[in-house]
């Protein structure tokens, strides 16, 4: 499938972007329009959309990912001073919503192939007082969320799937393919839709669960805590003393809240890109496909791996991420970076450890060694040109880029 078969070979190729057409702005024009700009009826259309694309039971839409994760780990009941653990491969919000709440953000080194979270290590390295994992799918392609469920769930932790890189990917286990987001081995998703991901909706989010008691609450949370339903409005649940009246106009605060709504017109935008989804991701894994075969015997690089090859056909994926020998190609990742540009390919490194950032150094004592693996893929990364809009032309120009600057 060709979205975009009409490249320009001058253009400069970013390592992503956004795809949205004549369409998509077109149904964003229209809710403009419309009596609602926001709090109308088409984030709940998406919401339920998403959800039945997943097969999920509940889906709530938030003003952007970090909010969702937020979220997740509030609903999961995460107090302050207990352990989250998550990769430090990732970016930093994956660790930043443990801390939100107080509780301290823990990491997990991930395996050398899909360098993802790596459940022998998670495991071996469990502490006490760990009351939930944030298991990250890395590039799109999913952790190994049986096992690390089995693991956390034996030590009474929750599981929550930080699935921003992979919007309608899914994986095989025993014979069946699961939907990311919709499996039995997270207890919460967490989904981005930032320009940059599968679909956007310029800045977005969305938490998926079964659990109706996680949804109902998440909802409340993302809205200042705020409820309207008669069901949670009741004499007994502290009231305002100045009525016993419940006209349409009543409302409780019964949480401190916060503001993380989505609005119609970006959840219009959504709807829209929800249904190019399928066509999204076909066309990611094509590209992908190219790439392999073209640096697949290449001496200097290691091309992504795969932790079950049966997941092929269904990874979305986000990223495509080379290890490259810089040392024995005798260039700087920062050289390999600016001869690529001057080519028209851009690309970008992702991530830096997350245990090794400032903050998290001063606040909890990390220091390298913590998650070997992790560093050493740090070193090597380097992300190229992947997004839908590309054609072949594209693809084909930044194969030849890559190899003219590995020479």
């Amino acid at each position: 499938m060709h979205l975009n078969t009409a490249s320009q070979s001058h253009r400069f190729l970013p390592y992503g972007r956004q795809c949205i057409d004549d369409a998509d702005i077109a149904e964003v024009v229209r809710v403009l329009r419309s009596d609602f700009v926001t709090c109308g009826p088409e984030v709940e259309a998406f919401e339920d959309e998403f959800a039945a694309m997943l097969g999920a039971k509940h889906a709530i839409a938030v003003s952007n990912a970090t909010a969702a994760l937020h979220l997740a780990v509030m609903v999961a009941g995460v107090a302050a001073g207990e352990r989250v653990v998550t990769s430090p491969n990732t970016f930093l919000a994956s660790a930043n919503a443990a801390a939100y709440v107080g509780a301290i953000p823990d990491f997990c080194d991930i395996d050398a192939v899909s360098y993802n979270l790596d459940p022998e290590a998670l495991e071996r390295t469990w502490q006490p007082g760990t009351k939930a994992v944030v298991a990250v799918d890395y590039a799109g392609q999913s952790a190994d969320l049986p096992r690390i469920a089995e693991i956390a769930r034996a030590r009474g932790a929750v599981v929550i799937e930080d699935a921003c890189h992979g919007t309608g990917g899914g994986f095989e286990h025993a014979g069946k393919v699961w939907k990311l987001g919709a499996h039995p081995w997270a207890d919460l998703s967490v989904f981005s839709f930032h320009p940059l991901k599968a679909m956007t909706t310029g800045e977005g989010g969305m938490l998926v669960t079964d659990d109706a008691g996680y949804a109902r609450q998440a909802r409340m949370l993302r809205s200042h805590g705020v409820v309207r339903d008669p069901a949670w409005c009741m004499p007994d649940s502290g009231a305002c003393p100045l009525t016993s009246e419940r006209g349409p106009w009543y409302y409780e605060m019964q949480e401190l809240g916060y503001n993380y709504r989505l609005t119609d017109i970006q959840c219009a935008l959504g709807r829209r890109q929800l249904s190019k989804l399928p066509a999204f991701a076909s066309r990611r894994r094509e590209i992908v496909a190219a790439y392999n075969a073209a640096f697949a015997s290449h001496p200097l690089v290691t091309i992504p791996g795969l932790r079950n090859r049966c997941d092929a056909p269904q990874i979305c994926w986000h990223l495509y991420t080379l290890q490259v020998d810089f040392m024995a190609l005798r260039k700087s990742r920062t050289q390999v970076m600016d001869e690529l540009r001057t080519l028209g390919v851009g690309t970008q490194v992702l991530y830096i450890p997350v245990h090794l950032q400032p903050w998290y150094r001063r606040s909890y004592g990390y220091a390298p060694g913590k998650c070997p693996q992790a560093e050493q893929f740090y070193g090597k990364a380097l992300s190229l040109p992947l997004f839908p809009a590309m054609s072949d032309e594209d693809t084909a120009r930044v194969v030849s880029a890559v190899l003219n600057t590995l020479r």
